[in-house]
Formats: C-alpha cells, sequence, structure tokens
C-alpha cells in the first residue's frame, strides 16, 4: 500500500504540473483513463478533492496546492537518492530538467550540451522553455538559468555563459518613415515591438544606461510576442524597432538589414548562470552536464 501510494502522489505531482490528464499520461507511459482513476481513487482515500476539472484544464484545489508544496520536495529528494544509487553504475545516468528562455537555450544550452550528450546515452536532458522567472524547486525542475542579475540568494550557480549586450535594432523600410531616436526617451515617440514575461504581469521594459544611471522605458507598439526570436522577425519585417540580444541580431546588421540605433545607451550586462538546489550537486550526471555547461571564456 505505500508503494502504491507514492505511486499515486507522483501521479498527482504530473498531473499538477502539466495541467492536463493527456499530457500527463503522455509523460508518464499511461493511458488517460487509467491516469484519471489513479487520481480518482486517491482522493477517495484523502476524502478531499485535489484536482479541479474543466474542460479546458486541470488545476490544483487548495488542498492539492497544499499537498504540493508538502509532499514536491520530498518525491525530489527520494527522485535525487535513485538517480544517485543508479549513477554508480559504470556510466553517469539520471534525467535533468532545466528551465531557461529562449535565447538561453538556444546562445549556450544546446551548443554545448550536442557536444557532450553523444558520450553520455544515459543521460536525459529535457530543455524546457519558460521566459518567466520561476521557482525551480516548486514546479520541480533540477536547474534553472538566469542571468546573474536574477540569480536567487539560495541557490548554488555555475557562470555558464559571457556577459552580454541587447540591441536596439530596426529595417530600413522602417527607418525610411521614421527618425532615428537620439536618446532611450525617444522611444515613447515610435512604434516598438515588445517582448511579455508572465512573471512581470506585463511588458518588459527596455533597459539602458546613461553616465552610470538606469533609464528603463516602457515601450509601446503594434505587436507583443513572447520570445526574442519572434520579436526580431518582426523587426526584419519593418513592423518598428526591436530590443533583442546583440548576438541574435548581429549577422542582419552586419549584411545590412537591421540598422542599430542607441548602442552608447546599451550597457554590458553579466550573463547566464546554471542555478540549483544544494541536492543535485552531488549526482555524476549533473555534474557533467554542469561541467560541459560551465563558461570558461572572458567576460
Amino acid at each position: 500500500m505505500a508503494r502504491d501510494n507514492l505511486n499515486d502522489l507522483q501521479a498527482f505531482l504530473e498531473v499538477a504540473q502539466s495541467r492536463s490528464f493527456t499530457r500527463a499520461a503522455a509523460k508518464m507511459g499511461v493511458s488517460q483513463s487509467a491516469l484519471s482513476h489513479t487520481m480518482r481513487n486517491l482522493e477517495e482515500r484523502l476524502g478531499v478533492r485535489l484536482l479541479t476539472r474543466t474542460t479546458r484544464a486541470v488545476s490544483p484545489t487548495e488542498a492539492g496546492e497544499m499537498l504540493i508544496k508538502g509532499i514536491a520536495p520530498h518525491l525530489d529528494e527520494i527522485s535525487a537518492q535513485l538517480d544517485g544509487v543508479s549513477s554508480l553504475k559504470d556510466k553517469p545516468v539520471g534525467n535533468i530538467r532545466i528551465s531557461a528562455s529562449d535565447h538561453a537555450i538556444h546562445s549556450v544550452l544546446w551548443p554545448k550540451l550536442q557536444k557532450i550528450l553523444p558520450s553520455y546515452p544515459d543521460i536525459k536532458v529535457e530543455l524546457i522553455r519558460e521566459n518567466r522567472l520561476i521557482d525551480i524547486v516548486a514546479e520541480r525542475f533540477d536547474a534553472g538559468v538566469r542571468m546573474g542579475e536574477q540569480l536567487a540568494k539560495d541557490m548554488i550557480s555555475a557562470r555558464i555563459g559571457p556577459d552580454m549586450r541587447f540591441a536596439v535594432v530596426g529595417s530600413k523600410s522602417y527607418f525610411e518613415a521614421n527618425k532615428h531616436p537620439t536618446h532611450p526617451e525617444d522611444l515613447i515617440q515610435h512604434n516598438c515591438i515588445n517582448e511579455r514575461l508572465q512573471t512581470l504581469g506585463g511588458n518588459w521594459a527596455w533597459e539602458f544606461e546613461e553616465d552610470g544611471r538606469e533609464i528603463k522605458i516602457r515601450v509601446e507598439g503594434q505587436l507583443t510576442f513572447s520570445n526574442c526570436y519572434d520579436v526580431l522577425e518582426a523587426a526584419l519585417a519593418g513592423f518598428g524597432l526591436a530590443y533583442v540580444p546583440e548576438d541574435i541580431a548581429a549577422a542582419h546588421i552586419a549584411e545590412g538589414r537591421l540598422i542599430r540605433v542607441l548602442e552608447d545607451f546599451c550597457a554590458l550586462w553579466e550573463g547566464y548562470y546554471l542555478y540549483y538546489p544544494n541536492r543535485r550537486q552531488s549526482l555524476p550526471a549533473f555534474s557533467v552536464v554542469v561541467d560541459a555547461l560551465r563558461h570558461r571564456g572572458g567576460r
């Protein structure tokens, strides 16, 4: 019975995290009907409803949220210990889930991981695109990626990328009809392409620096996206000014497809860090991934 309870709790966490019986069942390799039956049995044994089911989504009830907070860290500890036992095999083995932005995945994580993963077939890595700042422990990730200034203080961190700069860019066609901004405050008069960050509850403010003073501008425009690559494509199509990582715009600037403005106001930012709770660092598979991602170049 104790093992059944453990399996049922693990299933509950998968459903709560996925917000869908269909997605959770696919991930667990069971049928949707079997998973639904498991949840009903668990709720009957506990005598309380854990999930609210609608035609569109599944979400935890107040009791469900309480259970998640109480058991998720402990089940993660059990998983970590099992991974530790498995790691005593000849090669590192384990599943590693990392939360990161689209840019971090494309520019740092995947370029580095693809070089080492063929040598470690028993290490499975799941890269989840999250452009919001999340609690990786509560959402059951092994690690997350943030820029240096956004790091959680209670986490261990390892630098994985160089310092980075953002660029304000627009197409030739856009500037044929609009003046070049000469100061960040001029952006208020321009059609700007926004990027929405769910954590902030709104659009991301464009950040600049003048004489050591930080300037944040809330821009307006016709288009808003949830990732920087779509923002860049809209700028290339002439829909307005974009504020994107310098590296993804560099080739377009060099080839004349985009024009860069306000460069003197774009400060150098501390680059990406991998951050994770203490319990993960002792697992050989996790150590392999951290070592592969670690930044070894200059700033």
